[in-house]
């Protein structure tokens, strides 16, 4: 049982919880338990101000909540935590779903990827009926299967699709957008080739930058071979587009460019309001940058065995598993069901 959970169910006292300060990986414990409510700027200055017995009742406000709610939330992250190497689902991480669902929690597919290559995943978990719903493009969207509906849908200016393609042309970087349900890009690679073979999503070049009409959901910067030409292009070209698009890594090879403020982990709280669900009910998990934000936001953030070392350090609880060995099935049991 985490920390949080502990608190929640009055293992510990509120007057214990600057003994377990390191537990929640912050500074010290006001502005720890400040982010770990959703507080920030100017709320969390408020937040460090207040005195022991405010701290206290807003804690107080929180377990309260979390007690009359028994629904829970896991957002979980695809490549690399729900899915292994192969792409494929295991029997374990699928029997783990079924236990949860039936327990009456909630799972949501939480994603970088595009819609065309997460529903046939949510049709094969039966995730894609009422009462279900679908995180893509980093946050970028938010999908209520029931209704068929977008609840939240934020996309990239063309004007800064074309400067980030210019830019990656001249890098020697394979680029590609986003319309409907196929990925366009400018020619036949390698990088194309092997997104085409992880998610199956429909691929189509396309002639010149002139062909692309809609404002996509996010961009996808893709080499194979060289993490730091990615991690290069990305300290060049991303202040020329403060306040409007942020690049962030899903994989060593992956380099996404999404709206500005977008993130899974305001996806998280979007839908938690939507849904009338506490946060403190919520559990995330997730192995690379992208799964940063909704770790830290969750109540209990998970990373796989297999994480980036900035994601394990971010996390309550680490797999001892990895993705390859039911790690997913693992967080289910000792992070949602227990």
């Amino acid at each position: 049982m985490t920390f949080k959970e502990r608190f929640f169910l009055g293992e510990i006292p509120f007057e214990d919880i600057d003994r377990y300060t390191s537990r929640w990986n912050f500074s010290d414990e006001t502005c720890t338990l400040a982010a770990y409510l959703g507080l920030n700027g100017e709320e969390e200055d408020v937040w460090i101000s207040q005195s022991d017995e405010a701290l206290e009742a807003l804690l107080e406000k929180e377990k309260a909540a979390y007690l009359a709610c028994p629904t829970k939330i896991l957002f979980t992250d695809l490549d690399g935590t729900l899915l292994n190497n192969n792409k494929e689902i295991s029997p374990a991480n699928r029997e783990a779903i079924r236990l949860a669902r039936e327990a009456g929690h909630i799972i949501v597919l939480t994603t970088g990827r595009p819609m065309a290559s997460i529903l046939p995943l949510a049709q094969d978990l039966q995730l894609d009926g009422p009462g279900s719903y679908i995180i893509g493009f980093n946050g970028s969207v938010v999908y209520d299967c029931g209704e068929q509906r977008f609840l939240m849908n934020r996309t990239i200016s063309l004007d800064d699709v074309l400067s980030v393609f210019d830019a990656a042309e001249k890098a020697g970087i394979h680029c590609q957008s986003y319309e409907e349900n196929h990925v366009l890009y400018l020619r036949d690679d390698e990088e194309g080739r092997s997104y085409f073979e992880h998610t199956h999503t429909p691929c189509q070049i396309i002639a010149g930058t002139d062909e692309l009409s809609k404002e996509p959901n996010k961009l996808l910067l893709i080499d194979l071979h060289n993490h730091q030409k990615l991690e290069d292009f990305r300290a060049a070209v991303e202040p020329k587009f403060q306040g409007r698009i942020q690049f962030v890594f899903s994989s060593n090879t992956y380099l996404e460019v999404i709206p500005a403020g977008t993130s899974k982990g305001n996806a998280l709280h979007f839908l938690c309001n939507y849904l009338n669900i506490p946060v403190a009910n919520t559990v995330a998990a997730g192995d690379s940058e992208n799964d940063l934000s909704m770790i830290r936001e969750a109540a209990i953030g998970a990373a796989m065995a297999n994480s980036m070392v900035p994601v394990k350090e971010a996390a309550d609880y680490v797999t001892m598993a990895d993705n390859d060995h039911d790690g997913f099935a693992e967080i289910i049991k000792n992070c949602l069901l227990k």
